[in-house]
């Protein structure tokens, strides 16, 4: 499977309005870039991950969102969705992004990138499109969540590089499969079990736990 890197984003750190609130410093608004773009363990040269608690870190370095996707939410919005507006640091096409299994590797320029886990959506996505009614839900509906990735091999990309998939698990647990077990269909959450050391590092404990407690109540 072959696919095409579109556009490579990067962010600074700007001001997210909080209404009734000091506003709140984000990396979510990212713009594409031109040239090559060094990309190192914890993501790409210049790009800010101002809350590292929940964005970044080795299982959240790089987040991936398809052009194939954005294409539907430019029809579903009637407006222009240019690479870097869903807080994406790398836009493709050719890659089915909800169907990548946890796991699965692309080889992208010369750095080599590792599925992690879906983006679920959080109060700076929603205040980032804020004149666009009950986004969260309506992401959440449509479940093409886009995926985060680590990186095994640092290099550097750029717009036009040929995106190869490498390597593919067997589990079968996809982006799109692990997006419904964390949100909508969270009785599917013991399914994740076998691509559970894929996940971010830091997130294995809690999903573990809640794995645990959800096969529990079963019994």
């Amino acid at each position: 499977m072959r696919g095409r890197l579109e556009a490579v984003c990067v962010s600074g750190a700007d001001l997210l309005p909080l209404p009734g609130r000091r506003p709140s410093r984000s990396g979510i608004d990212k713009k594409a870039v031109e040239g090559r773009v060094a990309v190192g363990e914890l993501g790409l040269d210049g790009d800010v991950q101002v809350n590292r608690k929940y964005h970044g870190g080795e299982g959240q370095a790089v987040y991936a969102y398809a052009q194939e996707d954005a294409d539907w939410w430019v029809a579903e919005l009637d407006r222009e969705l240019p690479a870097g507006r869903f807080g994406e640091n790398l836009r493709l096409s050719g890659i089915d992004v909800t169907g990548a299994l946890l796991g699965e590797r692309w080889r992208i320029g010369t750095a080599l990138f590792e599925v992690t886990a879906p983006r679920i959506p959080c109060a700076n996505f929603a205040r980032f499109w804020d004149d666009v009614p009950h986004l969260v839900k309506r992401f959440t509906v449509r479940g093409a969540s886009g995926a985060y990735l680590r990186v095994l091999e640092t290099g550097d990309v750029g717009a036009g590089d040929v995106i190869e998939v490498v390597l593919r698990p067997d589990h079968g647990v996809s982006t799109g499969l692990a997006f419904r077990a964390f949100t909508t269909e969270q009785r599917r959450l013991p399914e994740l079990t076998p691509a559970l050391a894929f996940l971010p590092v830091k997130d294995q404990p809690r999903i573990a736990a809640k794995i645990e407690a959800r096969a529990g109540s079963r019994l």
